[in-house]
């Protein structure tokens, strides 16, 4: 495949030259790393004058990414949360991915606000403070006052943000399409990860999605007074500015100022877990970025939560297998665990099975042998990521987003209580788990479900019935195969064939002496010269025919 075949790179080409630039500089440090040449290492270094061949290399794709730009950050935090594409260590030095983006002139932000809400900013607030309290990647956050007193936190877009994200995403498209040809990078489905990459930033870059996000949280938890979710103003609000109450609390990062105010931390480590649990498992739904700055303490011991941008959501079939999944690792089930890894996954054709099952088994044996106190949750989640990566299958990314969600809601509640567990506060969901599972409701559903698919199956059978009959009495009745990775067995069977034939022919040449003859040196007077020939001709091919082979895995391979 040409470079240029590929539209979305040349469409776009200073950018596209940028990130290449970029790319081939990183990628340089890492190979004057791995040859460890110390006379090359102090030429490529970072912004901040940082040398980058002495770094680790998962740390020279976080910096890569976040020299790039706001997308290419994005990308980082949503590979985070992939574990099992890219590997626990990679994940979690993409965890740290944080956007240090200029924030826009206030002219600009006024200019924005104004032409989205149709009115001056004077007349929509009564105080606005032009100055932002934060500027991500995609927007920036002012605290402002209402007309009526309510004092608001108003999140902007940036201005060109939309273009400049849509111009990246092109090119990672493309990117992609050329990694996808490359073997190395084939089992991280680059086109697939880009894809879903696409959906999940053009879906962050329209706030009114933040916004019906929060109006979801704050009426599943209506009923829970220990939980805060920021109320939106609807008619302060649009595509690309969200209006929502501001609260000022302490936030979960600040440990010093959080005993300094007398706060009991075991107990919020146990209230926050009980809330993302409750979300999860009862709800459905939950927030997907338990980062300790995302999370506050208000007075009375109530949670705040904040950023609403990554939602998780799990629908009843998942939430099923999510369940057995972590009920099978409580209960060290090492067959169970397989069954449903291999059942949940998108598993490669060449899948060890059995190598899965004694890994799995001698995951199962580790941590069964801990009590409760030694078992780390978020550690055996890791292992288990790492194995799935290891085996080359592709968890659901709303699976993947989970286990991400629930280590980073152990390590958040251990910053606070150390010897927290969260497996701990898991054991009564063990029952109500077992219990939903059996619940006439429950089987109820899935009752209704099966019927209307077996309908839907009735529906359909006597029309395709039908069709079949008819196309074998028309003689136009066609079986459709589609061979998978036949194309080089095929090419080789004949490339031996031809080779095989050829030495057979010119063995007989060579025998019966057909002319013309080799006329010197004597030795040799009475071989035929195309008989000679075509031995050596066919010797080559043979010889190129055993090296491909060997080069691709041995002749049993599949």
């Amino acid at each position: 495949m040409k470079l240029l075949s590929i539209p979305h790179l040349y469409r776009n080409v200073n950018r596209s030259v940028e990130i290449l630039s970029v790319l081939s500089k990183y990628g340089l440090a890492d190979w004057v790393s791995r040859l460890d040449l110390e006379f090359a290492k102090e030429l490529f270094k970072d912004r901040a004058g940082e040398v980058l061949a002495r770094q680790r290399p998962e740390t020279r794709i976080r910096l890569a990414l976040a020299e790039l730009g706001p997308t290419f950050i994005k990308l980082g935090q949503v590979l985070s949360t992939r574990a099992d594409l890219v590997g626990v260590a990679l994940a979690t030095e993409l965890s740290h991915l944080q956007a240090e983006v200029a924030a826009d002139p206030p002219e600009s932000v006024r200019a924005t606000i104004e032409a989205e809400l149709g009115s001056s900013l004077e007349s929509l607030f009564a105080e606005f403070e032009p100055q932002p309290l934060a500027s991500a990647s995609i927007g920036q956050v002012h605290r402002a006052r209402l007309h009526t007193g309510e004092r608001v936190a108003v999140k902007v877009q940036h201005r060109g943000i939309e273009s400049k994200v849509r111009i990246d995403l092109e090119i990672l498209a493309g990117l992609a399409q050329l990694a996808e040809r490359i073997p190395e990078f084939r089992y991280y489905r680059p086109q697939a990860t880009v894809a879903e990459f696409q959906r999940t930033l053009l879906r962050e870059l329209d706030f009114t999605r933040e916004e019906r996000n929060m109006q979801q949280f704050a009426h599943n938890l209506s009923d829970d007074p220990t939980v805060h979710i920021p109320r939106t103003y609807p008619k302060l609000c649009s595509a690309r500015v969200l209006t929502m109450e501001y609260i000022e609390g302490i936030k979960l990062s600040d440990t010093e100022r959080l005993a300094a105010a007398g706060m009991d931390l075991q107990e919020v480590a146990r209230r926050g877990a009980e809330l993302y649990l409750n979300m999860i498992f009862m709800h459905g739904t939950y927030h997907a970025d338990p980062h300790p700055g995302n999370i506050v303490l208000l007075p009375g011991n109530v949670i705040g939560l904040l950023d609403f941008g990554m939602v998780g959501r799990i629908d009843e079939p998942l939430l099923e297998e999510i369940e057995e999944m972590l009920l099978a690792v409580m209960q060290r089930d090492a067959l169970q665990l397989t069954a449903i890894i291999t059942r949940v996954g998108a598993v490669p054709p060449e899948l060890d099975q059995a190598g899965l099952s004694i890994d799995v088994a001698d995951f199962v044996a580790h941590y069964g042998s801990l009590s409760l106190d030694e078992f780390d949750l978020g550690g055996a989640l890791n292992e288990l990521t790492e194995m799935i990566r290891r085996y080359h299958i592709m968890l659901p990314a709303r699976v993947a987003l989970l286990l991400k969600v629930l280590v980073m809601l152990e390590g958040t509640a251990r910053l606070l209580a150390p010897r927290f567990s969260l497996l701990e506060v898991m054991q009564p969901y063990q029952k109500r788990m077992l219990w939903r599972r059996m619940s006439p409701a429950r089987q109820a559903r899935k009752l209704r479900r099966m019927i209307s698919e077996f309908q839907r199956l009735l529906a359909l059978l006597p029309r395709g019935l039908t069709d079949i009959l008819q196309q074998i009495q028309s003689g136009k009745f066609d079986v459709h195969l589609d061979h998978r990775g036949l194309e080089p067995s095929v090419n080789r069977l004949v490339f031996g064939m031809i080779t095989s034939a050829l030495f057979l022919g010119s063995t007989l040449l060579l025998a019966h002496e057909i002319g013309p003859l080799i006329p010197w040196p004597p030795a040799f007077s009475r071989l035929s010269v195309l008989g000679t020939l075509g031995c050596l001709v066919s010797l080559a091919l043979g010889l190129r025919l055993l090296r491909a082979i060997n080069k691709s895995g041995h002749l049993d391979r599949r």
